[in-house]
Protein backbone atom coordinates (compact mmCIF):
# COMPACT_ATOMS: atom_id res chain seq x y z
CA UNK A 1 0.00 0.00 0.00
CA UNK A 2 1.62 3.54 -1.05
CA UNK A 3 1.65 6.61 1.32
CA UNK A 4 -1.15 8.37 -0.38
CA UNK A 5 -3.90 5.25 -0.11
CA UNK A 6 -2.79 5.37 3.71
CA UNK A 7 -2.99 9.16 4.14
CA UNK A 8 -6.75 8.76 2.61
CA UNK A 9 -7.37 5.82 4.63
CA UNK A 10 -6.60 7.84 7.91
CA UNK A 11 -8.65 11.09 6.91
CA UNK A 12 -11.59 8.97 5.63
CA UNK A 13 -11.55 7.47 8.83
CA UNK A 14 -11.13 10.52 11.00
CA UNK A 15 -13.68 12.25 9.24
CA UNK A 16 -15.79 9.67 9.66
CA UNK A 17 -15.40 9.19 13.49
CA UNK A 18 -15.63 13.02 14.04
CA UNK A 19 -18.59 13.28 12.11
CA UNK A 20 -20.38 9.73 14.00
CA UNK A 21 -19.62 11.61 17.29
CA UNK A 22 -21.14 15.54 16.51
CA UNK A 23 -24.33 13.83 15.10
CA UNK A 24 -25.02 11.47 18.43
CA UNK A 25 -24.03 15.15 20.47
CA UNK A 26 -26.35 16.63 18.06
CA UNK A 27 -28.95 13.25 18.99
CA UNK A 28 -28.48 13.74 22.72
CA UNK A 29 -29.56 17.34 22.78
CA UNK A 30 -32.11 17.20 20.96
CA UNK A 31 -33.76 13.96 23.19
CA UNK A 32 -33.15 16.57 26.56
CA UNK A 33 -35.06 18.85 24.88
CA UNK A 34 -32.52 21.33 23.38
CA UNK A 35 -31.85 22.65 20.31
CA UNK A 36 -28.26 20.98 18.44
CA UNK A 37 -27.34 23.89 16.22
CA UNK A 38 -28.35 26.38 19.24
CA UNK A 39 -25.88 24.27 21.34
CA UNK A 40 -22.88 24.26 19.17
CA UNK A 41 -23.33 27.94 18.66
CA UNK A 42 -23.15 28.47 22.07
CA UNK A 43 -20.45 26.92 22.06
CA UNK A 44 -18.30 28.58 19.26
CA UNK A 45 -19.68 31.52 20.59
CA UNK A 46 -18.44 31.21 24.11
CA UNK A 47 -15.07 29.97 23.01
CA UNK A 48 -13.94 31.64 20.21
CA UNK A 49 -16.36 34.44 18.77
CA UNK A 50 -17.66 35.95 22.08
CA UNK A 51 -15.73 39.21 23.51
CA UNK A 52 -12.46 37.99 24.45
CA UNK A 53 -13.70 34.75 24.59
CA UNK A 54 -10.36 32.86 22.53
CA UNK A 55 -8.06 34.24 25.29
CA UNK A 56 -10.01 32.70 27.63
CA UNK A 57 -9.94 29.68 25.70
CA UNK A 58 -5.93 30.16 25.65
CA UNK A 59 -5.16 30.39 28.92
CA UNK A 60 -7.23 27.38 29.67
CA UNK A 61 -5.49 25.40 27.35
CA UNK A 62 -1.76 26.38 28.22
CA UNK A 63 -2.29 24.25 31.35
CA UNK A 64 -4.13 21.39 29.45
CA UNK A 65 -0.97 21.30 26.92
CA UNK A 66 1.77 21.39 29.80
CA UNK A 67 0.13 18.46 31.70
CA UNK A 68 -0.24 16.26 28.36
CA UNK A 69 3.47 16.82 27.28
CA UNK A 70 4.71 15.03 30.44
CA UNK A 71 2.22 12.80 30.21
CA UNK A 72 3.57 12.16 26.68
CA UNK A 73 6.98 11.88 27.71
CA UNK A 74 6.20 9.11 30.28
CA UNK A 75 4.48 7.33 27.95
CA UNK A 76 7.56 6.99 25.46
CA UNK A 77 9.44 5.53 28.05
CA UNK A 78 6.87 3.15 28.22
CA UNK A 79 5.25 4.34 31.80
CA UNK A 80 1.82 4.75 32.47
CA UNK A 81 1.47 7.94 35.01
CA UNK A 82 -2.02 8.58 35.29
CA UNK A 83 -1.58 10.84 38.58
CA UNK A 84 -1.27 13.90 36.75
CA UNK A 85 -4.44 15.31 38.96
CA UNK A 86 -2.25 14.85 41.75
CA UNK A 87 1.14 16.46 40.68
CA UNK A 88 -0.39 19.45 39.82
CA UNK A 89 -2.46 19.91 43.38
CA UNK A 90 0.91 19.55 45.33
CA UNK A 91 2.59 21.61 42.46
CA UNK A 92 0.42 24.31 42.84
CA UNK A 93 0.54 23.85 46.62
CA UNK A 94 4.69 23.74 46.62
CA UNK A 95 4.41 27.37 44.23
CA UNK A 96 1.94 29.08 46.69
CA UNK A 97 3.84 27.91 49.95
CA UNK A 98 6.97 29.39 48.67
CA UNK A 99 6.45 31.84 46.73
CA UNK A 100 4.26 33.72 49.76
CA UNK A 101 7.37 32.70 51.85
CA UNK A 102 10.23 34.23 49.84
CA UNK A 103 8.23 37.10 48.56
CA UNK A 104 10.58 38.62 46.40
CA UNK A 105 10.21 41.52 43.80
CA UNK A 106 7.28 40.43 41.02
CA UNK A 107 9.87 38.92 38.26
CA UNK A 108 11.89 36.41 40.80
CA UNK A 109 8.77 35.17 42.53
CA UNK A 110 7.49 34.44 39.51
CA UNK A 111 10.25 32.12 38.55
CA UNK A 112 10.25 30.74 42.36
CA UNK A 113 6.68 29.92 41.89
CA UNK A 114 7.11 28.15 38.63
CA UNK A 115 10.49 26.08 39.91
CA UNK A 116 8.87 25.21 42.82
CA UNK A 117 5.74 24.41 41.10
CA UNK A 118 7.81 22.04 38.50
CA UNK A 119 9.58 20.72 41.37
CA UNK A 120 6.80 19.76 43.82
CA UNK A 121 5.26 17.93 40.87
CA UNK A 122 8.38 16.70 40.05
CA UNK A 123 8.51 14.90 43.72
CA UNK A 124 5.46 13.56 43.85
CA UNK A 125 5.67 11.75 40.13
CA UNK A 126 9.17 10.62 41.92
CA UNK A 127 7.13 9.04 44.78
CA UNK A 128 5.72 6.63 42.45
CA UNK A 129 8.85 6.17 40.09
CA UNK A 130 10.38 5.21 43.12
CA UNK A 131 8.11 2.35 44.12
CA UNK A 132 8.18 1.37 40.49
CA UNK A 133 12.24 0.72 39.59
CA UNK A 134 12.57 -0.18 43.21
CA UNK A 135 9.38 -2.02 45.31
CA UNK A 136 8.22 -3.18 41.42
CA UNK A 137 4.35 -0.84 42.52
CA UNK A 138 2.92 -0.78 38.90
CA UNK A 139 3.03 2.26 38.47
CA UNK A 140 -0.13 2.82 36.56
CA UNK A 141 -2.03 2.02 40.43
CA UNK A 142 0.58 4.11 42.33
CA UNK A 143 -0.18 7.23 40.33
CA UNK A 144 -3.58 6.99 40.62
CA UNK A 145 -4.02 6.24 44.37
CA UNK A 146 -1.53 9.06 45.36
CA UNK A 147 -3.98 11.02 43.75
CA UNK A 148 -6.00 11.37 46.45
CA UNK A 149 -3.52 11.54 48.86
CA UNK A 150 -2.73 14.43 47.56
CA UNK A 151 -6.06 16.05 47.61
CA UNK A 152 -6.32 15.49 51.36
CA UNK A 153 -2.89 16.64 51.94
CA UNK A 154 -4.12 19.83 50.33
CA UNK A 155 -7.15 19.95 52.02
CA UNK A 156 -4.97 19.22 55.17
CA UNK A 157 -2.54 22.35 54.12
CA UNK A 158 -5.66 24.87 53.67
CA UNK A 159 -6.56 24.06 57.01
CA UNK A 160 -3.53 25.35 58.74
CA UNK A 161 -2.23 28.95 58.56
CA UNK A 162 1.82 28.07 58.68
CA UNK A 163 0.94 26.34 55.46
CA UNK A 164 -1.28 27.34 53.03
CA UNK A 165 -4.10 28.77 54.78
CA UNK A 166 -4.77 32.71 54.88
CA UNK A 167 -4.58 35.07 57.99
CA UNK A 168 -8.17 36.21 57.02
CA UNK A 169 -9.81 33.31 55.94
CA UNK A 170 -9.19 30.94 59.44
CA UNK A 171 -13.04 29.99 60.63
CA UNK A 172 -14.45 30.63 57.50
CA UNK A 173 -17.01 28.72 55.29
CA UNK A 174 -14.20 28.07 52.38
CA UNK A 175 -10.75 27.79 53.24
CA UNK A 176 -8.39 29.59 50.60
CA UNK A 177 -4.77 31.03 50.65
CA UNK A 178 -3.74 34.71 50.58
CA UNK A 179 -4.65 36.31 47.01
CA UNK A 180 -1.14 36.59 44.77
CA UNK A 181 -0.29 39.98 44.54
CA UNK A 182 -0.65 41.80 41.27
CA UNK A 183 2.99 42.65 40.73
CA UNK A 184 3.71 38.80 40.99
CA UNK A 185 1.12 37.72 38.41
CA UNK A 186 1.84 36.79 34.73
CA UNK A 187 1.36 39.41 32.41
CA UNK A 188 -1.14 39.21 29.79
CA UNK A 189 -0.90 40.39 26.27
CA UNK A 190 -3.83 42.46 24.72
CA UNK A 191 -4.44 41.47 21.44
CA UNK A 192 -7.54 42.52 19.65
CA UNK A 193 -9.78 43.06 22.19
CA UNK A 194 -8.42 39.29 24.03
CA UNK A 195 -5.79 39.14 26.69
CA UNK A 196 -3.63 36.33 25.83
CA UNK A 197 -1.73 34.64 28.70
CA UNK A 198 1.74 34.37 28.32
CA UNK A 199 1.24 30.86 30.07
CA UNK A 200 -0.11 30.46 26.31
CA UNK A 201 3.20 30.94 24.99
CA UNK A 202 5.01 28.79 27.24
CA UNK A 203 3.17 26.18 26.57
CA UNK A 204 3.67 26.13 22.99
CA UNK A 205 7.47 27.02 23.26
CA UNK A 206 7.47 23.69 25.38
CA UNK A 207 5.44 21.73 23.35
CA UNK A 208 7.89 22.51 20.01
CA UNK A 209 11.02 21.80 22.53
CA UNK A 210 10.06 18.56 23.15
CA UNK A 211 8.73 17.80 20.20
CA UNK A 212 12.31 18.50 19.22
CA UNK A 213 14.04 16.51 21.72
CA UNK A 214 11.77 13.27 21.23
CA UNK A 215 12.93 13.13 17.43
CA UNK A 216 15.86 14.56 17.46
CA UNK A 217 18.24 14.19 20.30
CA UNK A 218 20.37 10.75 21.36
CA UNK A 219 18.00 11.06 24.74
CA UNK A 220 14.78 11.19 23.25
CA UNK A 221 16.04 8.22 20.77
CA UNK A 222 16.82 5.85 24.17
CA UNK A 223 13.59 7.03 25.64
CA UNK A 224 11.56 5.74 22.88
CA UNK A 225 14.21 2.70 22.56
CA UNK A 226 12.86 1.98 26.08
CA UNK A 227 9.66 2.46 25.60
CA UNK A 228 9.24 -0.17 22.69
CA UNK A 229 11.87 -2.82 23.70
CA UNK A 230 13.20 -2.70 27.53
CA UNK A 231 14.97 -5.42 26.67
CA UNK A 232 17.22 -4.13 24.32
CA UNK A 233 17.73 -0.86 25.24
CA UNK A 234 19.31 -2.48 28.82
CA UNK A 235 21.25 -4.19 26.50
CA UNK A 236 21.75 -1.48 24.33
CA UNK A 237 23.18 0.48 27.71
CA UNK A 238 20.07 2.36 28.31
CA UNK A 239 19.38 1.80 32.06
CA UNK A 240 15.18 1.10 32.65
CA UNK A 241 15.58 2.71 35.94
CA UNK A 242 17.89 5.64 35.39
CA UNK A 243 15.83 7.09 32.08
CA UNK A 244 12.34 5.42 33.63
CA UNK A 245 12.97 7.43 36.89
CA UNK A 246 14.07 10.88 34.74
CA UNK A 247 10.71 10.01 32.58
CA UNK A 248 8.75 10.09 35.72
CA UNK A 249 10.68 13.23 37.11
CA UNK A 250 10.36 15.33 33.87
CA UNK A 251 6.40 14.13 33.64
CA UNK A 252 5.23 15.47 37.41
CA UNK A 253 7.00 18.31 36.52
CA UNK A 254 4.94 19.21 33.70
CA UNK A 255 2.00 18.37 35.79
CA UNK A 256 3.34 20.74 38.49
CA UNK A 257 4.32 23.81 36.50
CA UNK A 258 1.02 23.38 34.96
CA UNK A 259 -0.09 24.05 38.40
CA UNK A 260 2.01 27.09 39.13
CA UNK A 261 0.71 28.54 35.60
CA UNK A 262 -2.87 28.20 36.61
CA UNK A 263 -2.01 30.15 40.29
CA UNK A 264 0.10 32.48 38.37
CA UNK A 265 -1.45 33.02 35.50
CA UNK A 266 -4.88 31.59 35.51
CA UNK A 267 -6.97 34.86 36.50
CA UNK A 268 -11.22 33.75 37.31
CA UNK A 269 -10.53 30.57 35.55
CA UNK A 270 -8.62 29.48 37.95
CA UNK A 271 -9.78 30.62 41.57
CA UNK A 272 -8.79 34.50 40.76
CA UNK A 273 -4.89 33.82 41.87
CA UNK A 274 -5.87 32.01 44.84
CA UNK A 275 -5.03 28.32 45.74
CA UNK A 276 -8.55 26.85 46.89
CA UNK A 277 -10.11 23.18 47.34
CA UNK A 278 -10.75 22.14 44.32
CA UNK A 279 -8.15 23.91 42.36
CA UNK A 280 -7.16 22.11 39.84
CA UNK A 281 -10.52 21.90 38.20
CA UNK A 282 -9.86 18.53 36.14
CA UNK A 283 -7.05 20.05 34.38
CA UNK A 284 -4.93 16.78 34.91
CA UNK A 285 -7.40 14.55 33.43
CA UNK A 286 -8.18 16.33 30.81
CA UNK A 287 -4.37 16.71 30.13
CA UNK A 288 -4.19 12.78 30.45
CA UNK A 289 -6.67 13.08 27.77
CA UNK A 290 -5.08 15.22 25.62
CA UNK A 291 -1.82 13.20 25.24
CA UNK A 292 -4.19 10.36 24.22
CA UNK A 293 -6.37 11.47 21.76
CA UNK A 294 -3.03 13.33 20.26
CA UNK A 295 -1.69 9.87 20.11
CA UNK A 296 1.60 11.10 22.45
CA UNK A 297 2.88 13.72 19.83
CA UNK A 298 3.57 17.04 21.18
CA UNK A 299 2.60 19.02 18.23
CA UNK A 300 -0.50 17.84 17.57
CA UNK A 301 -1.42 17.95 21.66
CA UNK A 302 -1.37 21.49 20.63
CA UNK A 303 -4.45 21.98 18.72
CA UNK A 304 -5.87 19.19 20.82
CA UNK A 305 -5.84 21.14 23.76
CA UNK A 306 -7.64 24.21 22.20
CA UNK A 307 -10.16 22.09 21.31
CA UNK A 308 -10.79 21.10 24.77
CA UNK A 309 -10.31 24.36 26.29
CA UNK A 310 -12.76 25.53 23.92
CA UNK A 311 -15.24 23.23 25.40
CA UNK A 312 -14.30 24.08 28.72
CA UNK A 313 -14.77 27.77 28.15
CA UNK A 314 -17.78 27.40 25.65
CA UNK A 315 -19.60 25.06 28.05
CA UNK A 316 -20.13 28.87 30.70
CA UNK A 317 -22.63 29.57 27.17
CA UNK A 318 -24.25 26.58 27.15
CA UNK A 319 -26.74 27.41 29.80
CA UNK A 320 -28.27 29.94 27.72
CA UNK A 321 -29.84 27.77 25.36
CA UNK A 322 -31.54 26.06 28.34
CA UNK A 323 -29.64 22.94 28.03
CA UNK A 324 -27.50 21.92 30.86
CA UNK A 325 -24.16 23.08 30.55
CA UNK A 326 -22.81 19.61 31.76
CA UNK A 327 -23.93 18.02 28.03
CA UNK A 328 -19.83 19.36 27.01
CA UNK A 329 -18.72 16.61 29.26
CA UNK A 330 -20.61 14.14 26.80
CA UNK A 331 -19.51 16.00 23.57
CA UNK A 332 -16.22 15.70 24.80
CA UNK A 333 -16.05 12.05 25.67
CA UNK A 334 -17.65 11.78 21.94
CA UNK A 335 -14.40 13.52 20.45
CA UNK A 336 -12.13 11.68 22.70
CA UNK A 337 -14.21 8.11 21.07
CA UNK A 338 -13.91 9.42 18.03
CA UNK A 339 -10.43 10.63 18.07
CA UNK A 340 -9.12 6.68 19.54
CA UNK A 341 -10.93 4.54 16.87
CA UNK A 342 -9.23 5.19 14.07
CA UNK A 343 -5.94 3.94 15.01
CA UNK A 344 -7.58 1.40 16.73
CA UNK A 345 -9.46 0.51 13.45
CA UNK A 346 -5.81 1.43 11.27
CA UNK A 347 -3.80 -1.57 13.98
CA UNK A 348 -6.39 -4.04 13.40
CA UNK A 349 -6.55 -4.18 9.80
CA UNK A 350 -2.54 -3.60 9.54
CA UNK A 351 -2.36 -6.90 11.75
CA UNK A 352 -4.75 -8.90 9.59
CA UNK A 353 -2.99 -7.54 6.09
CA UNK A 354 0.81 -8.54 7.69
CA UNK A 355 -1.18 -12.15 8.74
CA UNK A 356 -2.53 -12.21 4.97
CA UNK A 357 0.95 -11.72 3.56
CA UNK A 358 2.66 -14.32 5.84
CA UNK A 359 -0.13 -17.04 4.94
CA UNK A 360 0.35 -15.74 0.80
CA UNK A 361 4.39 -16.04 1.64
CA UNK A 362 3.84 -19.84 2.96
Amino acid sequence: MNDQTRRAEWIGLYTASIALALGGSAVLIQVTGGGSWAVFQALIEGSLTGNGRWGLTLGAAAPMLLVALGTIISARAGLVNIGQEGQLLIGAAFAVYFGFLIRGPGPFNLVVLMVFGAIGGAVWAGVAGLLRFRRGVPEVLSTLLLVTVASQLVAYALGREWLLLAADSAGARNNVSEQLPPDNRLPNLDLFGNQIPFAAFLAVAFALFVSFALARTVWGFRLRMLGRNPNAAQRAGVSQTSFGLRAMLISGAFAGLAGALMFAGGGFQFSNFKFVPGFSGNIGWTGLLVALVAREKAIPAILVAFVFAGLRTGSSFVGSTGVEARVTDVVEGLLVLALLIPPAIMFIRDRRRARLATTART
